[in-house]
């Protein structure tokens, strides 16, 4: 029956998460906190830790490929639907402001990463301090993009900012990594990295003309039969698409989904479509991947020099996202608020971190002392980041509601002015009359 225990855990995740994120909403709090907290409490980390310690026996949901691979779908899914929910002509208004958010964003990690490891350790090679700095480029947009969708901040211009920013960093990241596995001694062509970038940019204008001329003759060839087939084809083309960034363009899968959904929202049916992927994504696949994100965590044992040194991991990783991206977004002509607003929704670490980190390992990059650090600060920016969004959102919803409040005060104040100038004269032209 062994065979059959994945159906119990996937009972476990979804009630888990739904319970923890109505938790979270109760303390004011983005659910995708909850859910991502499920995870960690349901996983290794605490309820493993605690059954083998006072039980003998580790209890406790456990990472497996099945959840590994619908946690994957689950992020596709995400960032389909965020492309779907994304108006290209406001995202191309922010892709200036994003590169110049995206360029600052990797190279203040970079640079700070890298001093920090100097820092901690003098012998360290000039390569490992580098690729160190470079684990803390990446951001992962799909936590960022749940916690916009759910504050309804998605549209915004702060948010269209904040999606460019994260999707270029991820071509930036990887043509960072290749630089400095380059420079390690890595088997890696540069020149080819660049050549699949921009094929990979002109194979998405090849599969979406194609795509929405063929809609275009479908939906009028077909009219309004057979609408199911509409959600089908258009999940088929995410699939593909993200399969075609990954394996054929080496480009992270979720741009490749994030561009299939951008196409499908201007080909007809397109709202069709995306009316159909909420249950989904909502009913199954975004809880696993939230709560894969902490059955993934396995805490290791720290010496104080660990504890010190993960410490600060944390802060470099925190602040060099928030003066990098929010330097350029004042730069861009944001004001300070929105700028830390962008700062902070770049925060966000995720799996794209842990992949940087285990090709390091593999290389000899990084020491495997230094996997569980690069641990607790992924989870750190990643629970950190929806909530202190929902926070800066919020404070800026009370700012600009009392301006709205002054500056309706203002106006009464004004139309009162007016009024009783306006009986003046009235006044004055009665008594006129009256002395006549």
């Amino acid at each position: 029956m062994e065979g059959y225990n994945y159906l119990l855990s996937l009972c476990v995740i979804l009630m888990s998460t739904k319970l923890f994120s109505i938790l979270s909403r109760r303390a004011q709090l983005p659910q995708v906190v909850g859910a991502l907290m499920a995870g960690l409490f349901f996983g290794p980390a605490v309820l493993g830790a605690l059954t083998s310690k006072f039980f003998g026996v580790q209890f406790c949901l456990q990472p497996s490929t099945l959840l590994s691979r619908m946690a994957e779908l689950g992020v596709i899914v995400i960032m389909f639907t965020a492309g779907m929910e994304t108006n290209l002509e406001d995202l191309k208004a922010s892709g200036k402001v994003g590169f110049i958010v995206a360029l600052l964003g990797v190279l203040f990690p970079l640079g700070m990463g890298a001093g920090m490891m100097y820092v901690f350790d003098r012998n360290i090679s000039f390569a490992s301090a580098v690729f160190v700095g470079a684990v803390l480029t990446a951001t992962s947009v799909s936590i960022t993009v749940e916690a916009l969708k759910e504050l309804g901040k998605m549209s915004t211009r702060v948010g269209n900012t904040i999606l460019a920013a994260a999707l270029i960093d991820d071509i930036l990241g990887l043509i960072c990594l290749t630089i400095v596995t380059g420079v390690a001694g890595g088997d890696v062509n540069l020149l080819l990295v660049f050549v699949k970038i921009i094929g990979f940019f002109a194979f998405i204008g090849i599969a979406g003309l194609s795509y929405y001329y063929y809609m275009k003759w479908s939906d009028r060839v077909q009219a309004e039969r057979n609408l199911r087939r509409y959600p089908v084809m258009g999940f088929a083309f995410c699939l593909f698409m993200a399969w075609a960034a990954e394996v054929v363009f080496g480009v992270a899968d979720i741009i490749g989904a994030f561009a299939a959904g951008m196409i499908i929202a201007i080909s007809p049916k397109g709202q069709y479509i995306a009316s159909k992927f909420d249950t989904i994504a909502y009913l199954l696949l975004t809880p696993i991947f939230f709560a894969n994100i902490g059955l993934e965590v396995v805490l290791p044992d720290f010496s104080y020099e660990l504890v010190t040194f993960t410490c600060a991991l944390i802060f470099i990783g925190i602040v060099s996202k928030l003066c990098g991206c929010g330097l350029g977004a004042m730069v861009c002509g944001f004001n300070k608020h929105q700028s830390y607003q962008i700062g902070l929704g770049m925060v966000c670490r995720g799996e794209v971190a842990l992949i940087v980190a285990g090709k390091g390992m593999a290389m000899n990059l990084i020491s495997e002392d230094y996997l569980g650090p690069i641990v607790i600060m992924i989870i750190v920016c990643t629970v950190i980041t929806p909530i202190f969004l929902k926070q800066a959102f919020r404070d800026q919803s009370d700012e600009e509601a009392g301006n709205t409040a002054f500056e309706d005060a203002f106006m009464v104040t004004e139309q009162a002015d007016e009024l009783a100038e306006d009986m003046f004269h009235r006044r004055l032209l009665l008594g006129s009359r009256t002395h006549e």
